[in-house]
């Protein structure tokens, strides 16, 4: 029986290389690659996208559009790491323990859209509160999130990274100040939201890891919710994720900091709920690694769950 084919249409960039070698050493699948010299050749793309089995487009959104248009094989599977389609109702979002079961819509999909790596902490803390009825859809719902410079992609390494860029790097910068961010579309459909978030992300002058953070004020859930039931409720729902863990709330009262760059390496998900009942108010927490549960580790999942293989969900 011969081994899977898989081509990753776009493996140079950041979260392209990251799957590249994620995949390289294994021996139940084979990578279909092209020469340098042929990367960007139209034609030469279109074949390989119609002889893989399963195409992973590590793209900007454009060319993820266009690369989805050259593919006139029936049979080839799409797993795309843009946001071109991340709000598209013909392709299966590819959170595998946002809801129980979906992880089977992945495994049988033909298209699957990677989340993006803020939506990944954000809508992780926020569909299951929604679903359970502890926070209304209508809550204004504020997020800050840090990351690691690599999530700007190959030109923010290079500019982050290169000799003089990096001596006169901020230790923070705070973008999207124009409040229209990609990811936010994303955020409110996902999660199940009524209103647009409000997002406030930042790059930090380290290389990769996300910390991402939602405040709560309990006096505007309904009667009854404290910050003990939301724990409850999202250490329930991930009781048997093998990639998301939720924070014991001994742990989180212990906590004084939280570090962006603990789950680097790893397709971890890590959430955290910090509660002061006497204030009345909840921080909830995400941390983990843009390139691994935020890029490039929860592709590999889908296609593992694509491909029925290993630990997937």
């Amino acid at each position: 029986m011969s081994l899977p084919i898989v081509f990753i249409d776009g493996d140079q960039g950041t979260t392209g290389l990251q799957i590249h070698a994620r995949l390289r050493d294994r021996t139940d699948v084979q990578l279909l690659t092209l020469p340098a010299a042929e990367r960007k050749d139209a034609a030469r793309r279109a074949d390989a996208l119609n002889a893989c089995d399963i195409a992973i487009l590590c793209l900007p959104d454009a060319a993820a559009r266009e690369a989805v248009g050259f593919i006139r094989n029936p049979a080839v599977r799409v797993i795309d790491a843009s946001s071109a389609h991340r709000t598209q109702p013909d392709w299966v979002y590819g959170f595998p323990e946002m809801a129980d079961g979906h992880a089977r819509h992945i495994a049988h999909a033909k298209r699957v859209t990677n989340p993006g790596c803020y939506p990944t902490g954000a809508i992780g803390l926020l569909r299951p509160l929604l679903q359970a009825g502890l926070l209304p859809r209508d809550y204004p719902v504020s997020i800050h999130a840090v990351s690691g410079y690599s999530g700007g992609g190959r030109a923010a390494v290079d500019a982050f990274e290169s000799g003089d860029a990096a001596a006169n790097a901020l230790p923070l910068q705070v973008y999207g100040l124009a409040l229209e961010h990609k990811h936010v579309p994303e955020i409110r459909q996902h999660a199940g939201l009524a209103h647009r978030p409000f997002f406030v992300p930042a790059y930090g002058a380290y290389r990769q890891g996300i910390v991402l953070t939602i405040p709560i004020e309990l006096r505007l859930l309904p009667a009854g919710v404290t910050g003990e039931r939301l724990h409850a409720c999202l250490a329930h729902h991930y009781a048997d994720a093998h990639y998301v863990d939720v924070m014991p709330l001994a742990d989180a009262r212990a906590a004084t900091h939280l570090d962006p760059q603990a789950l680097n390496g790893t397709n971890d998900l890590r959430l955290g709920v910090f509660v002061n009942e006497d204030r009345g108010q909840v921080l909830l927490s995400a941390v983990f690694d843009n390139l691994g549960k935020g890029a490039s580790g929860a592709a590999v999942q889908n296609l593992d769950l694509m491909l029925g293989a290993r630990r997937a969900a």
